[in-house]
């Protein structure tokens, strides 16, 4: 089979047991369409197994390579016509440089910015349902804020589920999700602040659930992307906004002169932060939040979204929603200087003639 990045695909033997709601073959047709343009060369896949798509990845970038479990043949780039004839008997080619999953070798995945060893396992009816779980946990950003890695994973994993079992797209998710988002600004505006968080938490897990169905079902797609980024981009501010125009409905409203600040402090430092983190990415090649331990262990808090939600949440336990967005203010001011000091620290490695690169990408090497 040829595809449109000029990569050959070539599959052995079949398999009748869906994942994701598809087959095997199906899978592997997709995960080849998505491997990046000007992407040759032949892959040769063995449906018996399944595979993280990390690995094909890997195995494309490096030719001559021969993904093995137990020392069977799982996936390969090949060399030459020889090559095909030794996989179709479940033979290591010759001079191939096999590579043993068994032995652990772990892989840097930059764009989900995590060091690991991508799963490898035999797809059969009884084994596919712990597999839809460890593709579903490996579509997981390793370096993400606090409550998508801990709280919600289960609960995103079950509505993935669904989703991908009753055909639903990732942009359908994204798009109850907006519904969600835009609700809760509505419901901050009239000092619904309650129900204000229930349809934010709703947007919150669906904006887990549609990358995760994108990644786990090969589906995502590049207006998709600007649809689901594009929001998470532009709707926090407007729901800080609507939370100090609620507190006035509630009674609680800020003077005017500290609500001006504290509405200052928030959208400005948020919209530096994002500066910040693009002027990093544009520079150094690399997310802010990968480069050190502790810089992946801040991202966990810093001042985002769900990080903000929280204090939210607790100011609201006391009833006291006006002190949350003061915390919110204080919180995004502390989170700013840190990416400053973050970026500052990064210029100085380089002036002294450092190389700036992730702590992961180190300990893959």
């Amino acid at each position: 089979m040829q595809t449109k990045n000029s990569v050959t695909l070539l599959l052995h033997g079949g398999n009748s047991t869906l994942i994701w709601g598809m087959t095997n073959a199906e899978r592997n047709r997709r995960l080849v369409e998505k491997l990046p343009d000007g992407a040759n060369g032949t892959l040769w896949v063995n449906l018996a197994y399944v595979f993280d798509p990390q690995w094909m990845r890997h195995v494309q970038d490096n030719p001559g390579t021969v993904l093995t479990i137990g020392g069977v043949p799982v996936l390969a780039s090949l060399h030459a016509k020889e090559d095909t004839e030794a996989l179709a008997e479940l033979r290591i080619p010759a001079g191939a440089h096999a590579m043993e999953y068994q032995d652990k070798p772990r892989i840097y995945n930059r764009s989900l910015r995590k060091l690991e060893t991508p799963f490898v396992r035999e797809l059969t009816p009884t084994t596919v349902k712990d597999i839809e779980r460890q593709s579903y946990f490996g579509a997981y950003k390793g370096v993400t804020d606090i409550l998508t890695k801990y709280l919600w994973p289960e609960l995103a994993l079950v509505l993935t589920r669904f989703a991908a079992r009753i055909g639903m797209t990732p942009n359908m998710v994204t798009s109850i999700g907006a519904i969600g988002c835009i609700s809760a600004i509505f419901l901050f505006y009239y000092g619904y602040f309650w129900t204000g968080m229930a349809a934010g938490f709703v947007f919150m897990v669906l904006d887990t659930v549609d990358g995760k169905l994108a990644r786990c079902t090969i589906t995502s797609s590049f207006w998709g992307n600007i649809f689901d980024h594009g929001l998470d981009l532009v709707h926090p501010p407007f729901w800080w906004v609507a939370w100090a125009f609620g507190l006035g409905t509630a009674g609680l409203a800020l003077p005017e002169d500290q609500l001006r600040l504290v509405m200052i402090v928030i959208l400005g430092g948020y919209v530096l932060q994002r500066i910040i983190e693009g002027i990093f990415m544009r520079a150094f090649g690399q997310h802010i939040h990968v480069w050190r331990p502790m810089d992946s262990w801040f991202r966990l808090i810093t001042a985002r979204r769900n990080p903000n939600m929280v204090l939210l949440f607790v100011s609201m336990i006391f009833g006291r929603p006006d002190i949350g967005l003061i915390a919110v203010a204080w919180w995004t001011l502390i989170s700013l200087a840190v990416h400053m000091v973050q970026i500052l620290q990064a210029v100085l490695v380089r002036i002294r003639g450092g190389q700036i690169v992730s702590w992961l990408e180190q300990e893959q090497g």
